[in-house]
């Protein structure tokens, strides 16, 4: 779990060091940015919502003003941004008409959400972001907050 941790933190870590003009881990920055994405429904304890490929939970920051990322370098490192290379693919249930990317950062975009990780979700399935400081939520299939706890 500690290495998969560190894995979630090496993209923070990276893009903090290029932020500070250290043009060597920008790129490598590049050559972490997973090649392929999928966002797809899945059920949870607070109904469907939105999770990658391998099944989990993708939040959004309600901060984010209309597909624009307002999470700066300390908050990317608690809730790093997913990203690919191509075009992240929805299925099972998202709606491809949602789904887009910021073209900038490669960031996956649902509705006018980007789109997040949280560092203290372990497992596919964990749901201990939903809600945190009132400002991170699950997505919903229709491209809104799921504001209930679970």
């Amino acid at each position: 779990m500690r290495a998969r941790m560190g894995i979630l933190a090496l993209p923070a870590l990276l893009a903090m060091l290029v932020a500070c003009g250290n043009e060597a881990p920008q790129q490598v920055a590049q050559q972490e940015v997973p090649v392929k994405a999928e966002v797809k429904i899945a059920q949870s304890d607070l109904g469907p919502i939105l999770v990658d490929q391998s099944g989990r939970t993708l939040y959004a920051f309600t901060k984010d003003e209309n597909k624009s990322n307002a999470c700066d370098a300390d908050c990317i490192a608690v809730w790093p941004a997913l990203t690919a290379q191509s075009e992240v693919e929805a299925k099972d249930g998202a709606d491809a008409k949602l789904v887009s990317q910021i073209e900038e950062s490669s960031q996956a975009v649902y509705g006018k959400w980007p789109l997040y990780y949280y560092v203290g979700d372990q497992v596919p399935g964990d749901l201990n972001g939903q809600g945190v400081d009132d400002e991170w939520f699950a997505i919903a299939p229709d491209g809104k907050l799921v504001k209930k706890t679970s």
